[in-house]
């Protein structure tokens, strides 16, 4: 074995760690020298979002003490950033240890004299984002793993205006963490009198925040009877999203027995992701059954939404995120101007990865649209800089997440499902289905189709083998994708974007981040984009053309799927 990794296990052998600890690690000696290796090759990394990995003992594992560390080098950073007193929120997920976690997070900031506002119970990401600005804390902390699977937990940090940590913050606190070197420096205990619970007066000032969003409550009461089923996939959404919609005025919601109980288990799901079918599969049962006119399913932490609706064949299907993106920046775009709010500096955002079509959507109806990286803490950054100056609508990606008005930063699922069922009763008001009014978008707008591959690399190598990858593609570009011209290449890494006609280059205005994104000829794009938390790397592909009316939808899809088909044939990326 690795005399770096001997030394590590070596070290969480000793009495500076508990008799449970010790014993699983020597279980691991005896049983799985391989696991055993895993983790301990590396020290789990604290990355500009926090820590995400596999429970565990061992370095390169979630546990008390990587947590614990983790937690003493970011108290350190506040500390020197707030010298007047720091106030931090806490909140967790249903995840195995979720709330384990939280509490040895209380604790180590408690210890290091900063007031702790705990969650007395799981709550969904974006209510911790609320609770940030409302309490006027200068930082906070959730721990989730979001979408990933049972094995999987972590812990993501957030500033003083509720948005996850961005420059210089990011790398400012990752130093400050890395500078922990042994358990020994963390303070474990001795300030428990500085952790205050939070409940249920927190919950009804989200609950009355969201209720806010609402722009045709008139219409929901002619429509309260709109039949919707919800899945929290064993998760946190249970805790919000039906009280959410009582207070919109639905009295219609059916919630999906299966998935209703939160358990860090997610006994019903291989991922408890809404991205895969398979998780939503319970809940479109459900809306078959109960003729539904819309399904809604949150991620564990309710930070993620999506939704199922029936097409004009009478079939359920599952929205991508893209189209449901597109959906809610159309909607509240049109919304405020029918009701008469729209500003002339209003504005949206959206990332690098999402799809064009929300940029043709706000320039037609001349909206301000900015794109940013990926990972609604740039959103939130940019609204940061723009606030005075423009006015923040809604933000989204393609990854299932909406942010709508400015009271939270970071994305929210709980809002996000109200807003799309006050679409859906909108659309059924004017004798519509959600699915015709995204027919109506595409024949209006053009036909947008995306895909998403994620290629995973697993082990030790596989952070390698996907650097490797992305140097392929930097230093030798490919020319023609599919029979297409490569027409601009965009490298956030080095940001700039590069004509290949041409060879001239133009910089980018946005941080560097490891992105290509590959513009064909025909106005197609594929993007590459490693994964910042696993050994994992995603491509996205966008494809368009012009749907002449409705009747042709069918005919334009297949055109483009084969188009998208066509392309990661190309770049060998079938498996």
């Amino acid at each position: 074995m690795d005399a770096q990794i001997e030394q590590r296990v070596k070290q969480w052998l000793s009495d500076d760690y508990d008799a449970d600890t010790r014993e699983a690690v020597r279980r691991l000696q005896e049983q799985d020298p391989q696991e055993l290796a895993d983790s301990f090759y590396r020290t789990l990394e604290f990355g500009t979002g926090g820590l995400r990995g596999l429970m565990g003992p061992g370095t390169n594992r979630m546990n008390k003490y990587t947590v614990g560390m983790a937690t003493q080098g970011y108290a350190n950073y506040l500390n020197q950033c707030f010298p007047g007193g720091v106030k931090v929120a806490i909140a967790h997920d249903s995840r195995n240890n979720s709330r384990f976690f939280a509490e040895t997070a209380a604790q180590v900031f408690a210890a290091n004299g900063i007031e702790v506002y705990l969650f007395a119970d799981m709550r969904p990401t974006p209510e911790l984002s609320f609770a940030i600005r409302r309490l006027g804390c200068q930082g906070g902390v959730v721990c989730t793993a979001s979408h990933n699977p049972k094995e999987y937990n972590g812990y993501k940090a957030y500033w003083d205006d509720g948005s996850q940590l961005v420059p210089p913050h990011d790398k400012n606190v990752i130093n400050e963490v890395e500078k922990i070197a042994s358990v020994k420096a963390v303070k474990w205990s001795g300030g428990e009198h500085r952790i205050h619970a939070l409940g249920a007066d927190m919950d009804e000032a989200y609950i009355q925040m969201v209720k806010g969003l609402s722009i045709y409550p008139e219409v929901i009461k002619e429509q309260s009877d709109l039949k919707i089923v919800y899945t929290p996939i064993h998760g946190t959404g249970i805790k919000l999203v039906p009280d959410v919609l009582k207070a919109f005025g639905f009295n219609n919601v059916h919630v999906v027995a299966e998935q209703a109980t939160p358990d860090g288990n997610f006994p019903t799901v291989a991922y408890p992701n809404p991205e895969e079918s398979e998780a939503m599969s319970y809940g479109l049962k459900l809306a078959k059954e109960l003729d539904a006119d819309i399904l809604c399913g949150t991620d564990p932490d309710a930070d993620r939404l999506a939704i199922g609706v029936r097409n004009d064949k009478g079939e359920w299907i599952l929205m991508n995120g893209n189209q449901t993106a597109v959906l809610a920046f159309n909607y509240l775009i049109e919304a405020r101007k029918s009701k008469g709010i729209a500003q002339p500096n209003d504005m949206v955002i959206t990332t690098i990865v999402t799809t064009p079509m929300i940029d043709v959507i706000a320039e037609k109806n001349k909206v301000g649209c900015y794109r940013v990286l990926t990972g609604f803490k740039w959103i939130a950054d940019l609204i940061r800089q723009k606030e005075g100056s423009e006015n923040y609508v809604i933000g989204g990606e393609e990854s299932f997440g909406l942010m709508i008005g400015d009271q939270i930063r970071d994305k929210d699922g709980v809002s996000a499902v109200a807003l799309l069922c006050e679409m859906a009763a909108v659309e059924r008001s004017n004798g519509r289905s959600l699915y015709q009014k995204m027919i109506d978008l595409y024949v209006q707008y053009g036909l947008y189709k995306e895909k998403l591959i994620s290629i995973t690399k697993k082990g030790m190598d596989g952070q390698a083998q996907i650097a490797a990858m992305m140097d392929g593609y930097r230093n030798n570009p490919p020319q023609t994708i599919n029979g297409v011209a490569v027409a601009r290449i965009y490298d956030y890494q080095w940001r700039q974007v590069k004509d290949l006609p041409s060879g001239a280059t133009t910089p980018l205005d946005l941080p560097a981040s490891n992105v290509l994104i590959f513009q064909l000829a025909d106005g197609s794009q594929i993007a590459a984009r490693p994964s910042g938390t696993e050994p994992k790397i995603k491509f996205y592909f966008s494809v368009h053309a012009p749907l002449p009316d409705a009747s042709q939808h069918d005919r334009v899809d297949a055109e483009l799927e084969k188009d998208i088909m066509g392309i990661i044939h190309d770049m060998q990326l079938n498996g």
